[in-house]
């Protein structure tokens, strides 16, 4: 009898990393004029359901969170809950300056100027709006970024 020589031997852990790398499920959080550039990455021309991107409605179910425009401090405390409901492991996409710094509205009492102060976050993607095909390379990245942690 001949042993395949194709078995491989892994880890659960490094299994796992590669089935999340492999589909990541975002939880859609679109505000403001980003979000639409997040919408035209799901639809045909870019199609994010090609990289295992599956928008989810619910946090529960989620394991990427796309922050999309601006973040109000009214809001933030709703994010923040959204955020601690997320799957672990849990990875955050802050797309656009509003998300990032506030943007133009940075020097408004009301909008949170950075957001790293409150959810870590693990790719920005700078630009007023970004475009989608940068948010599809930005995903392709965070997917390079979790298989090489195993």
């Amino acid at each position: 009898m001949k042993i395949l020589p194709d078995i491989l031997f892994s880890t659960i852990e490094s299994m796992a990393a590669w089935a999340s790398g492999k589909s990541m499920w975002p939880l859609s959080c679109g505000i403001s004029c980003c979000a639409i550039e997040m919408m035209h990455a799901a639809a045909s021309r870019v199609d994010l359901d090609r990289l295992g991107c599956l928008f989810r409605s619910s946090p529960r179910h989620a394991d990427l969170m796309i922050i999309a425009g601006t973040i109000t401090k009214k809001m933030l405390p709703k994010l923040r809950v959204l955020h601690d409901q997320m799957l672990s492991p849990k990875f955050v996409i802050a797309m656009g300056n509003c998300a990032i710094n506030g943007g133009l509205y940075a020097e408004s009492e009301s909008v949170i100027s950075d957001i790293n102060q409150f959810i870590p976050i693990n790719l920005k993607l700078l630009g007023c709006p970004p475009t989608s095909n940068e948010l599809a390379s930005s995903i392709m990245t965070l997917q390079n970024e979790i298989r090489k942690i195993t």
